[in-house]
């Protein structure tokens, strides 16, 4: 193995423990129990080595943003069989059928129709889909998600569905410029998803936070928060797998 790829395998694993250590301590700062938090680590635009030298470190659920990467990462790691993979992108109509045949979970539930055609797509060989619903919780124009008053629908229609199971709520928020703001956008998310814990125990995910708002986040309840680029370093969108 080369230098470069010895050093990148190195610094994989000094952020990882990082971050794992940075949720450590945020969990502990919010007095929450010790294995509430789980890491996805967004793997996004990185090559498969790299989600192999993670895999080998101990981490198990990678998200990614686009479909066909998605899928090509999917088969090429296909002997790891205890890997978790994530979708937590946009997802267009006519891209759904790959995420249904591949992935354990989306996150980006925002349609209604999104939802049925996963449904419908899911191989009947594969256990049910587990997804989240995403929530515009800053009303941005620009970001995906639907928008609390529809939640009790949304919610109603994808528990009618017998090839998802609903485990939560998602969120990408704007960004704030301090802790107390972070965790002010976030609180009517964690307010639904508290709500809906409590009427339904399979409901146990609340996907939020990222690199720059983690303790915020996790001190609002989250259950999962997606870290990429402090685990895999900056991103470059012209990298090839």
């Amino acid at each position: 193995m080369n230098t470069s790829v010895d050093d990148g395998i190195e610094n994989i694993k000094v952020n990882l423990a990082l971050v794992l250590q940075q949720i450590e301590q945020s969990v502990q700062l919010a007095q929450r129990d010790e294995n509430s938090v789980r890491l996805l680590a967004v793997s996004k635009t990185k090559p498969v080595a790299a989600l192999e030298a993670a895999y080998f470190l101990g981490q198990r659920a990678f998200g990614e943003n686009y479909v066909q990467e998605a899928v090509d990462k999917y088969h090429a790691l296909s002997h790891l069989t205890d890997i978790e993979w994530h979708f937590i992108g946009p997802i267009q109509s006519n891209k759904s059928r790959l995420i249904a045949e591949t992935m354990h979970w989306v996150h980006s539930i925002d349609r209604k129709k999104i939802a049925q055609r996963l449904n419908e797509q899911r191989p009947s060989d594969l256990p049910a889909l587990n997804v989240c619903i995403q929530v515009n919780i800053s009303g941005e124009a620009s970001k995906s998600g639907i928008i609390l008053s529809e939640l009790d629908d949304m919610v109603s229609l994808v528990k009618s569905l017998p090839n998802l199971r609903l485990r939560g709520l998602m969120a990408i928020p704007a960004p704030q410029h301090s802790h107390s703001d972070q965790c002010r956008v976030y609180e009517p998310i964690s307010q639904a998803f508290l709500e809906l814990s409590k009427s339904d125990s399979m409901i146990d995910t609340l996907s939020i936070g990222m690199s720059g708002d983690l303790a915020a986040a996790i001190e609002s309840g989250s259950t999962m928060v997606r870290i990429g680029t402090a685990i895999f370093g900056e991103r470059d969108y012209s990298a090839k797998l």
